[in-house]
């Protein structure tokens, strides 16, 4: 065989073999589920894919979570989309933790926070691990994140919620965002552009309102 055609089968074979991995339909996919029956919601689950693009789902539970929001956030089942650093970060963590095949508990008495689940699934292998408190600083930072977007995706909702059945609400739950949106507790405001744009543009809203729409919306471009 000469070395031509030896390397042109070489060739045609990665090809068939890249063409049927991709074909398989198998990509990283990170999840995190979260529960905690004290809280509302009492559930939730973010997927995550390493374009950015995802998925949320929340359960109402028994009663709000905190006294800081002025009505609670319905079901949500949408897709979602994070920045592209955010989900490089979150995957190179992943990987960091041997895909999650790893104790991430502490089993420290500290306060209950919620059941965090993370799972990772990929062609390079899958894990899960869960805690409520973990003591390995890069899987707790992870999850304070990801709990911090899921609580901007349900504050989107509250807004929307809002904005439908209760407008002068929305003073009062867009300075809590703002406020949120400086210290962490909510992250990735780009999850919620579209009802932020809304605001920003709604002359039925206070102009104050309008205001912290747009500097949310600076955020999310940020």
């Amino acid at each position: 065989m000469s070395r031509t055609l030896w390397v042109a089968l070489a060739v045609a074979a990665l090809a068939l073999a890249a063409r049927g991995q991709a074909g398989s339909g198998v990509e990283p996919v990170l999840t995190v589920d979260f529960s905690n029956p004290g809280a509302s919601p009492s559930h939730w689950m973010l997927t995550l894919h390493p374009d950015g693009s995802g998925h949320f789902y929340s359960e109402l539970g028994s009663r709000p979570a905190d006294g800081s929001q002025s009505v609670e956030a319905p079901n949500v089942d949408r897709d979602i989309r994070v920045n592209g650093e955010f989900a490089e970060r979150v995957f190179q963590t992943a990987r960091h933790h041997r895909l999650f095949k790893v104790e991430c508990e502490s089993h420290l008495k500290v306060a209950f926070q919620g059941w965090k689940k993370l799972s990772y699934r990929g062609p390079d292998g899958e894990g899960t691990c869960e805690f409520n408190y973990s003591k390995d600083k890069e899987i707790q930072a992870l999850g304070d994140s990801l709990t911090a977007v899921a609580g901007t995706i349900l504050e989107g909702a509250r807004l929307e919620t809002l904005l439908l059945h209760d407008p002068l609400g929305l003073d009062r739950e867009t300075e809590y965002l703002v406020e949120a949106a400086g210290d962490g507790r909510v992250q990735q405001i780009c999850t919620i552009r579209r009802i932020l744009e809304r605001l920003a543009e709604d002359e039925g809203v206070m102009e104050r309102v309008r205001r912290r729409a747009k500097i949310l919306l600076a955020r999310a471009d940020g």
